[in-house]
């Protein structure tokens, strides 16, 4: 099938809308559809035709936050600017959208019960008896409208985390419900379903996906558009069969289907109509709105797809078992390689099997490493082993948060000469704390909580490799960590070739190092991932692709 894209530069004014939309994204049949990027998809879309869009995401689990939460559970834990660890989907918003997100971005059923029970020992429900409808509901529907209640946006789009079906989303499909009718024109409802092939008959099959919308119709909520998660085009004929037995207008039942790169859904979803599909039955005169302006986002997907010539990129890691532990990361490894016309090669070390004896066996093809955040003791000495080999070796070498912190003890042991330097976070009796809890810190972070989290500032050191990659002094990046570089060490790093070429001036804590002897071998405690986006790269990925490159 040709799909055709509008590619135009246009000078349209923002559109403005006198009252906020609300698009909810519920999904069915099976978990793991990728509601989240339908939902950035549709997000995008819209923007391109001049609208302000915030995405949110409703989780169903009871954990107050995913901070607390096992990567291997959920993925990575995303850190928004104003300091809220969030599920992952907020970065797939944030990379497509290009828009910050915030507390309000992410709830999840534990807040909400919180928030609920909080008020009742207060007294707010002046002595009622407490229950699902309406105080949980109630508060659902608040944190819902939360994000257009200021008039900031034109669409909040709201995903619903699970499967219908699932009693964990029950409460969020009542409020769906009742904001339906509540909301009027204002609320639109699309649903994501699943049609399997059979490759025995040979057949593409739609009772699943009229069995899920037959089990949200029982909840009272009936669907305007279907998204249908497909591996093979589904034929017109189909599509309207699944219209006719789920009450949904035949231009409104849209498929989905496999690609190589999430990149290319929403262009898949503008061939399908979605933002035509939704804005009209929202209410829109289509003559009278732009038509979306994706040349960008188009010039990205081609780059993407187009590079032929790889550069090999390892990520050193405790959780490579799960790629999502590491999503953002890898998100931004391929922005920069696209942008440097090169196919990205990853491969995912595990830092448990690294040592000394078979780290040259596992990196000598590899043109660079990103040694990889993570919290506690295990798989330490595996990335001890491969930064110590990309420093002796000129290989371009990237740490993030615990990875800055590993270049420092590897620094500390290797070429300070003190055997035992190590975090006291790993090893509290160690003589040589190059990473630690600053005192100065320590009545700071009890005021906050246990650790730095959010956007914090730093000021570069003129004439460092990393003033020349940010091409500006003062820089804000987001943190997610408790220990810090010792300051107490700072000058001996300097004096042996580490320059420590960013600080927090606030709190004088070290936020970058860089090895001024090496091509390209750079830690910052903070997490430059979560900023890069597919139109805006984070320039410290190009640079460090940049380099590999050029090895």
């Amino acid at each position: 099938m040709l799909l055709k894209y509008v590619i135009r530069d246009t000078n349209f004014k923002k559109n403005k809308v006198k009252e906020t939309k609300y698009i909810f994204v519920t999904g069915g049949v099976t978990s793991s559809l990728g509601k989240g990027i339908i939902a950035a998809s549709l997000g995008k879309l819209l923007q391109a035709r001049g609208f302000k869009v915030t995405n949110q995401k409703l989780d169903p689990y009871i954990n107050v936050d995913p901070g607390t939460l096992n990567p291997y559970e959920h993925g990575e834990c995303y850190v928004t600017v104003d300091g809220h660890e969030a599920d992952l989907d907020l970065g797939h918003y944030e990379r497509f959208l290009g828009v910050e997100t915030h507390k309000a971005n992410n709830v999840t059923t534990g807040r909400i019960y919180q928030n609920v029970i909080n008020k009742e020992r207060r007294g707010d429900f002046l002595g009622k008896t407490v229950q699902i409808i309406p105080h949980i509901t109630d508060e659902i529907k608040r944190n819902i409208k939360l994000l257009g209640s200021k008039g900031e946006f034109d669409f909040v789009i709201t995903e619903i985390g699970g499967t219908v079906g699932d009693i964990e989303s029950l409460p969020y499909i009542e409020s769906v419900r009742q904001l339906r009718w509540e909301l009027g024109k204002n609320c639109l409802i699309i649903h994501l379903t699943y049609v399997p092939y059979l490759a025995a008959a040979k057949e593409l099959k739609t009772k699943p996906t009229q069995h899920s919308v037959k089990a949200l119709q029982e909840q009272g909520v009936q669907a305007d558009v279907l998204v249908l998660r497909t591996e093979h085009n589904i034929p017109v004929e189909m599509r309207k069969k699944v219209a006719l037995f789920c009450n949904v207008e035949p231009s409104a039942v849209l498929q989905s289907i496999d690609v190589p790169t999430i990149y290319r859904v929403p262009m898949n979803m503008q061939a399908e109509k979605l933002d035509e599909v939704v804005l009209t039955k929202m209410g829109f005169d289509l003559t009278q709105t732009p038509e979306a302006d994706m040349a960008k986002w188009v010039e990205f997907v081609e780059k993407l797809e187009n590079a032929k010539e790889e550069v090999r990129i390892a990520i050193v890691g405790k959780y490579v078992q799960l790629p999502d532990a590491y999503k953002s990361i890898i998100e931004s490894l391929i922005h920069a390689s696209a942008y440097n016309n090169k196919k990205l090669k990853l491969e995912l070390i595990l830092s448990d099997k690294l040592s000394e004896e078979n780290v040259e066996k596992k990196l000598k093809h590899i043109d660079g490493i990103v040694v990889a955040p993570g919290f506690g003791q295990r798989g330490m000495e595996g990335k001890f082993a491969a930064l110590k080999y990309a420093r002796q070796n000129n290989l371009p070498a990237l740490g993030i948060c615990m990875g800055m912190q590993s270049m420092s003890i590897e620094f500390a042991r290797n070429v300070l000469g003190y055997a035992d330097a190590n975090s006291t976070e790993i090893d509290s009796s160690t003589t040589h704390n190059v990473v630690d809890i600053m005192e100065e810190q320590k009545n700071i972070l009890d005021l906050g909580g246990s650790m730095r989290l959010g956007a914090y500032q730093c000021k570069l050191k003129k004439g460092s490799k990393v003033y020349d990659i940010y091409k500006k002094e003062n820089i804000s990046e987001r943190h997610r960590h408790r220990y810090e570089f010792n300051n107490a060490y700072k000058d001996e790093f300097e004096k042996a070739g580490m320059s420590c070429s960013g600080m927090n001036e606030q709190s004088n804590l070290v936020e970058i190092i860089e090895l001024t002897s090496h091509k390209w071998y750079v830690g910052v405690q903070f997490h430059p991932e979560y900023s890069s986006t597919v139109v805006n790269p984070h320039p410290l990925f190009i640079s460090f692709i940049k380099a590999a490159i050029d090895k």
